[in-house]
């Protein structure tokens, strides 16, 4: 008798986009969003954070139901999924830090912590930790638990950095920028493990996000650059559903 994993492995096309150019300025972006529009729904629409983490956790869920469903990648899909999960895991360091007065460094210690078990078990039991393999519900659960502690992890990771570390949004930007910049080298130049180079980029271009989109949005006092959350979210919102709209009309157009 055939196994599910196997069946399953039949009927369903890979879940996750070619790694491209496109795919990692969707993913920074996602993670700048996530940071502004966590603060402009807490703080603009005086949601709160309770009331905010509930609200997005709802629409994450509903919205991974339909991803986990889906038997194909379908751009709007996904990256409306990797949105909310951003502005999710944004919400679970904030709460936190603010509700629980759990200090970055342990959030940012504790989410790595989780990430490891997450791909600890997720290689025991798939032999795999490939993107190009998301297959089966299974690697799909994974994947997603996976994501949603990078997001946690780097939101924690970069305000440590930032805020916590007092070095500002600029500094840390930089350093994450520069050690992606290094990974990306590793893997071209050096040949370093493919999926590995992957993960940790996947790590840092979240802390990088949200330290350029705490750069843009925040006060000039605040060592930013004044342009709102509002303002922040609104034009990092309208390249993304640019560029996912252009994925879904090339998707489409091969498919043909």
């Amino acid at each position: 008798m055939t196994n599910v994993a196997t069946q399953e492995k039949v009927n369903w096309a890979n879940k996750v986009p070619e790694i491209t150019l496109f795919f990692w300025l969707i993913k920074m972006m996602s993670t700048t969003v996530g940071e502004t529009a966590a603060d402009f729904l807490n703080v603009n629409l005086n949601f709160g954070l309770t009331n905010t983490s509930v609200v997005t956790g709802i629409l994450l869920v509903i919205t991974l139901f339909f991803q986990i469903r889906a038997r194909r990648y379908v751009p709007t899909l996904y990256w409306m999924s990797v949105l909310l999960i951003s502005v999710f895991g944004t919400l679970l360091t904030d709460n936190l830090t603010d509700n629980f007065n759990v200090p970055l460094a342990f959030s940012t210690v504790m989410f790595g912590a989780l990430l490891i078990v997450t791909f600890s078990i997720w290689y025991k039991n798939e032999k795999t930790l490939s993107i190009h393999e998301i297959d089966t519900v299974r690697r799909e659960l994974f994947y997603w638990a996976a994501i949603l502690f990078t997001f946690a992890l780097g939101t924690a990771a970069g305000d440590w950095v930032a805020e916590g570390m007092n070095l500002g949004y600029a500094t840390a930007a930089i350093a994450f920028g520069s050690v992606i910049v290094i990974t990306a080298c590793a893997h071209y130049l050096l040949r370093m493990n493919a999926v590995l180079c992957f993960w940790i980029a996947y790590v840092l271009t979240r802390p990088f996000g949200a330290s350029c989109g705490d750069l843009l949005a925040q006060t000039p006092d605040n060592g930013g650059l004044g342009l709102g959350t509002t303002g922040t979210s609104c034009l990092f919102l309208v390249a993304i559903i640019g560029l996912v709209g252009y994925l879904t009309f090339t998707e489409r157009k091969m498919a043909q």
